[in-house]
């Protein structure tokens, strides 16, 4: 019997047990449906937080409803931090995670059909990603003691130690490209690549992955990236799920451990040339004194109109809420919003209009999209244009703040209703140092906006002058301010 074969032969559940963790994931999934684990914003969460030994933020929250464990991960490595010219390079490091295993000193190689059987002895659910500020891992588990330990062990590895393989490398770049290449055929991907770079001409926010950079980042872009970045101190462990305090504590102790490992071992970024082309600080945002406009020629049959600018960082918190019912009313509301009034049901510009708030760790956008008929493409933008400086100048009235409220308020348990959507939100406040009375406290914060609030901090915020605008299906590509 090879190595391999003796490895997982030890660390595998049975087949029947195997089945029987199956088994529990799908009724822990119709339990969740059917009684969801917090019923009304009345019920808040108790949420407790904790500095593990290696430098980590852990966030609890204990659900014992169902015998399930739902891990986040939290990393700050997103996209902002991927160096110039191999944009993509977070991305492609979160996707090679459950490729492979290295050897080290005390545990052999694992190729990724190995690891995938693993993952399926143990039905643990997995997934993961890099956003602009952070690379999101998830993780679901049943919380038996006999499928917890493994599914600890095998975690912490995988964070750790991923093969990060040339083959499997290539094979994913030729994936990536050819995504890559599909999307950039769709107008809605043109208009929204093209609205970052317009937004953030100058910041890490406003590049985009291309077919060069993707096809130019190399084995040993992935080591580095991962060696500079994927440090414990730059973790947020977020768990819910039925286990006490101190098991979830031991749990994120476990978990990180190889990570902490792998540092106190002397494998440093610095050891590796390929960190030098990291960035080590992230330029600021600066605010443009005026948008820009562009257009961008494409077959497409409609229009499709993106509009936005830097508003808001996460940590920013009394100016979340007020812009939160602003944009309600707005554009974030449906069929009740301004804008739709406006665009929609009067002028029949187009289906749908929405606007959005964004907020990152740096200030993020305020958004608006629509489409519309080519030839109706201006009026639109007027439309729209009109619309947004009438709710600057005048701010809402009374009945639409009343309204909004009345909404945002109504829907908040939606929001709590399950233990995914709770570690959604935990992760958020985790990895944004959002205090933990935030779910307690949002009710109220919400319902003390007032009309003056949303006028000042449109005045402030929303200034038309620096709104960039894309339109993309109109005529020959062009760029203006």
């Amino acid at each position: 019997m090879n190595p391999t074969s003796i490895f997982l032969s030890q660390a595998h559940l049975s087949r029947r047990k195997s089945l029987i963790a199956f088994f529990w994931l799908t009724l822990s999934f119709l339990i969740a449906v059917i009684f969801p684990a917090v019923g009304s914003a009345a019920s808040s969460p108790k949420i407790t937080q904790t500095i593990t030994s290696h430098g980590a933020r852990l966030l609890f929250l204990q659900a014992p409803s169902i015998p399930i464990i739902d891990l986040a991960i939290e990393i700050d490595a997103g996209s902002r931090w991927d160096p110039v010219g191999k944009e993509g390079l977070a991305s492609m490091t979160a996707g090679m995670l459950f490729r492979g295993l290295r050897a080290t000193q005390m545990q052999p190689a694992l190729n990724e059909q190995a690891l995938g059987r693993i993952w399926a002895d143990l039905a643990l659910e997995r997934s993961g990603g890099a956003g602009q500020d952070r690379t999101s891992l998830r993780f679901r588990f049943l919380s038996d003691p006999e499928v917890r330990a493994p599914a600890t062990d095998w975690i912490g590895r995988v964070l750790a130690h991923p093969a990060f393989d040339a083959e499997i490398l290539a094979r994913e770049q030729a994936r990536a490209v050819a995504g890559l290449k599909d999307a950039l055929n769709r107008p809605q991907t043109l208009a929204s690549r093209a609205l970052w770079q317009a937004m953030y001409p100058e910041h890490a926010y406003g590049r985009n992955e291309s077919i060069e950079s993707l096809s130019a980042i190399a084995q040993g872009d992935l080591q580095g990236f991962h060696r500079q970045f994927w440090r414990p101190d730059r973790i947020t462990v977020v768990i819910v799920g039925d286990l006490s305090a101190q098991h979830a504590q031991d749990l994120a102790e476990k978990v990180l451990a190889p990570l902490a490992e792998r540092q106190t071992a002397g494998i440093s970024a610095a050891a590796d040339p390929s960190a030098s082309e990291m960035p080590a600080v992230l330029a600021p945002v600066r605010l443009a004194r005026e948008g820009r406009r562009v257009d961008i020629e494409h077959t497409a049959s409609q229009s499709h109109i993106w509009m936005g600018l830097p508003m808001l960082a996460r940590h920013e918190r009394h100016e979340f809420f007020t812009l939160m019912v602003a944009n309600h009313i707005l554009g974030g509301g449906g069929f009740t919003s301004r804008l739709t009034q406006e665009v929609r049901e009067k002028r029949g510009l187009s289906y749908s209009v929405f606007s959005a708030i964004s907020p990152l760790a740096q200030p993020g956008p305020f958004l608006v999209g629509l489409q519309t008929q080519r030839e109706r493409s201006q009026e639109a933008l007027e439309v729209v244009r009109a619309t947004l400086e009438a709710y600057v100048r005048d701010g809402p009235t009374d009945e639409e703040i009343e309204a909004a409220k009345k909404n945002l308020l109504g829907g908040f348990a939606l929001r709590l209703d399950s233990n995914r959507k709770l570690l959604e939100t935990l992760a958020q406040m985790g990895f944004y140092r959002m205090p933990l009375n935030y779910l307690d406290s949002w009710t109220e914060a919400v319902s003390l906006v007032t009309k003056e609030d949303i006028r000042v901090i449109l005045q402030q915020r929303l200034v038309l002058s620096r709104l960039s605008t894309v339109v993309v299906a109109g005529g020959a590509a062009t760029e203006s301010r």
